[in-house]
């Protein structure tokens, strides 16, 4: 364990701290959806501290605790996490989820967010999503829903995040704190890509839900969108 507390890794310390032989969050009954999930959400950025420290409205302290000092902080220490922490976090989801399953079954990523960021820390949705001007959607994360596009051979995140958000009709209603974004999902049997390159930075202003863009023609401010 390590009490203390440890910024997020960045530049040459990320790459000193994570890159070799073990290194990572170590593997375990199926645990690769939170060991993902958890070393993306924590292991270079900060954006998600305040799930580590601030005492949330319905906050249960015990796994914060074991979140920030257990993963979080032995990740950003020295880079590596064992199995036995991971598990001991799963054993409190379980017992608090009312899911006997968490210890050993695969989850989808965002069913573990929503148990730990809704039920169990007390998190206001980090995302406000609007669909063919309906009633807004609060929820933590997005999930890519998208078919086959045959020009799409090697994408990055923005082409899909925006080829997802069109053929679903949707928008961002507010800029988001913060953007989770859960790649396609993949069976044992078939893979829609097979590599996907990451985005150093989004661009989400065509995204966002009446924010007023350049017409593309003139350069004016524009009034219509065509898909």
């Amino acid at each position: 364990q390590a009490p203390d507390s440890f910024p997020p890794l960045r530049n040459e310390a990320a790459v000193r701290v994570l890159r070799g032989r073990m290194k990572g969050i170590q593997g375990h009954c199926n645990s690769c959806y939170m060991d993902a999930a958890l070393f993306s959400l924590f292991s270079c950025t900060s954006v998600l501290d305040s799930m580590l420290f601030k005492p949330f409205p319905l906050c249960d302290r015990n796994v914060q605790s074991i979140l920030r000092d257990e993963i979080v902080n032995p990740l950003r220490k020295t880079g590596f996490v064992r199995a036995r922490s991971v598990m001991h976090l799963r054993e409190q989801l379980t017992e608090k989820g009312q899911c006997s399953s968490f210890t050993n079954a695969e989850k989808d990523p965002e069913e573990f967010l929503n148990l730990i960021m809704h039920q169990i820390l007390g998190i206001e949705p980090l995302l406000k999503l609007q669909s063919g001007g309906q009633k807004e959607q609060d929820c933590y994360c997005y999930q890519i829903f998208m078919d086959k596009q045959e020009d799409l051979v090697v994408p990055d995140v923005q082409q899909l995040v925006e080829h997802s958000f069109l053929s679903s009709d949707l928008k961002l209603v507010e800029i988001p704190s913060c953007f989770i974004i859960q790649m396609p999902r993949f069976g044992k049997e078939y893979k829609m890509f097979s590599k996907i390159i990451p985005s150093l930075e989004l661009d989400i202003t065509d995204l966002l839900l009446d924010s007023p863009r350049e017409c593309c023609v003139c350069g004016d401010i524009a009034t219509l969108e065509c898909s």
